[in-house]
């Protein structure tokens, strides 16, 4: 009974009023919102009034998309924007252009890197979590650059959830399917000159993530220390069991490596419910660092900040307390560098580093 009370409140949660299914791109909306270019990977379908859907596609479609972002709003507060929507309040899709190749992408993508200083040049990579559209997604990624004031280039990696409260099996399924073009991506960002790249992700897409840089590795190991500068994972939806398998996987593990986790994560605890009572923590709501010590792993707890955030999901995108916190940093080099003083300098009481000593992880969680 009270597994399907959880998935009544989840289905309200995420469902709602509007239709999701189409977003109209409104140039006009930059005459009131600011504009934020997201670069945009996706593995969907491409529909005939030109979005993109929850149909799986082989080939990979490239974009640039260009995202209004509302005036005086509250840090953490995302609306997103469906038909009529009001630039006022709401993101709207204000632009999309499509790449017919590869090369003429990478050269807009240079293009905007070169407007930043020479030796600073960064990009992050967003890939997405359940239940999340095309648009969602940019909006999502331009809410959470925006608000935290981040330097560089934006990207998304969009694979085909269904966007839909009652596709979690689709979605986990997509993920699986989704692997090879987030490869694809990764690699051709990695042969590019950028001088950071971090890769940020959120739920399920963290399976995807860790999925992709495991096959990586098989192949190319060392590959992921080699080129990728950060790994954020955001509430992830993702085994723990499975977790360490895939870090078995990977020779060199990338610093840092943040888990950012909550043990008030509800949507984290009904996935897990659905999956019976033998299955392991999921890594998002995991009830103590200890667990993963022996792992090069940084383990932000957001427990403090999730009843004030908009989503117990995705409070580090949520929480004005916690996106402030994350602004005070000078930029996302300084937050995320190698090392416990930036990190502790951030988060102060909340940060603790899983590979340092067990006796210490365990001491703190114990206070």
């Amino acid at each position: 009974m009270r597994i399907r009370v959880a998935i009544i409140l989840c289905i309200a949660l995420f469902t709602g009023c509007a239709d999701r299914s189409y977003t109209p791109i409104t140039p006009d909306a930059l005459k009131v919102g600011s504009p934020a270019t997201v670069f945009a990977a996706t593995t969907r379908v491409q529909q005939v009034d030109g979005s993109f859907g929850p149909d799986r596609s082989e080939s990979l479609s490239l974009l640039e998309l260009t995202v209004s972002i509302p005036p005086d709003r509250r840090p953490g507060r995302l609306d997103f924007g469906y038909g009529q929507a009001n630039p006022e309040k709401q993101f709207i899709l204000a632009g999309q252009t499509q790449f017919d190749r590869s090369d003429a992408f990478r050269s807009r993508l240079r293009q905007e890197l070169t407007r930043q200083p020479a030796g600073q040049r960064e990009l992050t990579l967003f890939v997405h979590g359940f239940n999340s559209t095309q648009t969602e997604t940019a909006y999502r990624a331009a809410q959470l650059a925006h608000d935290i004031d981040m330097p560089g280039s934006l990207m998304v990696y969009s694979w085909p959830s269904k966007g839909h409260a009652l596709g979690y099996a689709y979605d986990a399924d997509s993920t699986v399917f989704a692997r090879d073009g987030l490869e694809t991506v990764l690699r051709s960002l990695g042969n590019e000159r950028i001088d950071r790249i971090s890769v940020v992700a959120h739920s399920m897409g963290s399976f995807l993530l860790m999925e992709a840089l495991r096959q990586i590795e098989i192949a190319s190991p060392g590959w992921s220390a080699q080129h990728l500068d950060g790994i954020i994972l955001i509430s992830p939806d993702l085994d723990l069991d499975v977790f360490r398998s895939q870090m078995r996987r990977i020779k060199t593990v990338p610093q840092p490596f943040v888990v950012m986790a909550s043990e008030k994560d509800n949507v984290l605890n009904l996935s897990r419910r659905l999956r019976g009572k033998q299955s392991s923590e999921r890594l998002g709501q995991i009830s103590s660092a200890a667990l993963i010590a022996d792992l090069p792993v940084s383990v932000i707890d957001t427990s403090t900040f999730s009843d004030e955030a908009e989503s117990g999901h995705f409070v580090a995108a949520t929480s004005p307390t916690l996106l402030a916190m994350i602004a005070e940093a000078r930029n996302m080099t300084d937050l995320f560098e190698a090392g416990n003083v930036p990190l502790e300098r951030a988060f102060p009481g909340i940060v603790t580093y899983a590979r340092d000593n067990l006796d210490v992880v365990m001491e703190n969680n114990d206070r």
